[in-house]
């Protein structure tokens, strides 16, 4: 039995030394530090990434790298780097992730072990691709919460969270709710009617806030503006506390000339009353004769034949003329001679000749025609 054991001692011991030689004894950390067999990232085409976490909790050599719940890869190397961990990963030559992907630190189950779970990211598009050497930085590691931290987290709410007094709670309701059931269920009624109301009145209280907030910018906007108007009111305020007495005698007089607006008012009453109802007539004609002014307006332009009938005088190329041309010596008189030193000689030798049939009536006044009464003696 002692000639069987001690030959494999002694293999066992050769093996040994031969590991640690090809090692070395200073790189020796457990069996963890050496490459497992059957672990992922091992085969052909495989490359290696580094990634930078701020905890690695218990993560040990050749725990699993993960996309999607599937191995892809294996942790080969964990060191120190500043305040913070650096892993070493060995990922399968078909993983495709891209260069900005995430790595979170979390646990296969309640009590299973730890891994490391590769993501694309998910505040912005993906950018190229992980390759030989990549590295995923601190900003884009983490952490899923640990088994420690979720009992931790229960025990937080359980004790000292407030739920112990869940049963105080409901026992103060039950007191005051007690004999108040109908007025409680009124309430609930009025509740739900008002929360109703509250949601079809949704877009006029959306439009209100909207509207409330271009106020508010428009206030922002004009904030110099405001700030000067409330430096200057004190001083406003002092002047017109100083100015106090005069708007005050000020005040007074106005209402004493309103009392003697009011009374002159009420004496000329009657004489307004009556000078208006004798514009009446005035404002009547002249309406009256609005047609007429206007269509006359019309004579400006085409003087001295109507605009309406300009058509008919003048034809193309040609213009059709109608005249009478009286040359009798009344008319003559009257219209030459009115107003002149010469006015009614005309007529008085077209008398002499014995003509007074169609004669043409002359003011024959010797002084301003527009002044002096017609007299009905001359002409026939």
């Amino acid at each position: 039995m002692t000639t069987n054991i001690a030959p494999r001692a002694i293999l066992t011991a050769i093996l040994l030394v031969t590991t640690l030689a090809m090692t070395g004894c200073a790189s020796w950390r457990g069996l963890n530090s050496l490459p497992m067999p059957g672990t992922q990232g091992r085969g052909p085409g495989s490359f290696h990434i580094q990634v930078q976490m701020p905890d690695v909790n218990n993560l040990e050599p050749n725990s699993r790298v993960r996309v999607d719940d599937i191995s892809v890869g294996t942790v080969t190397r964990i060191e120190r780097q500043g305040w913070h961990a650096l892993l070493t990963i060995t990922l399968d030559g078909d993983v495709d992730l891209p260069a900005n992907a995430t790595a979170k630190l979390g646990q296969t189950s309640l009590l299973g072990s730890l891994h490391v779970e590769l993501a694309p990211p998910t505040t912005g598009p993906p950018e190229g691709r992980l390759t030989e050497g990549s590295m995923i930085p601190l900003s884009h590691s983490g952490s899923y919460p640990s088994t420690e931290e979720t009992l931790a987290a229960v025990s937080s709410v359980l004790n000292g969270g407030g739920l112990g007094q869940i049963q105080d709670i409901t026992e103060s309701f039950s007191t005051a709710f007690r004999g108040r059931e109908q007025d409680l269920r009124s309430l609930v009624g009025q509740l739900d009617v008002f929360t109703g109301n509250l949601e079809n009145q949704t877009p006029d209280i959306i439009a209100a806030t909207e509207s409330l907030n271009a106020l508010a910018a428009k206030f922002a906007a004009r904030k110099p503006v405001l700030d000067a108007a409330l430096e200057a009111i004190p001083d406003a305020l002092a002047e017109l506390n100083r100015q106090r007495d005069d708007l005050i005698e000020a005040a007074d007089q106005f209402a004493k000339f309103s009392a003697l607006t009011v009374d002159t008012v009420n004496q000329t009453k009657e004489n307004l009353i009556a000078q208006l109802q004798q514009i009446g007539p005035v404002l009547e004609s002249l309406a009256n004769a609005g047609p007429s002014l206007t269509r006359s307006l019309s004579y400006i332009l085409t003087f001295p034949f109507p605009n309406e009938t300009i058509e008919n005088w003048q034809r193309g190329d040609y213009a059709n003329l109608t005249a009478i041309v009286d040359l009798t010596l009344s008319r003559l008189d009257a219209g030459l001679f009115t107003g002149t030193r010469w006015e009614g000689n005309l007529t008085e030798l077209e008398m002499q000749w014995g003509r007074t049939i169609g004669q043409f009536p002359s003011p024959y006044t010797h002084a301003n025609p527009l002044v002096i009464p017609y007299r009905w003696d001359q002409g026939p």
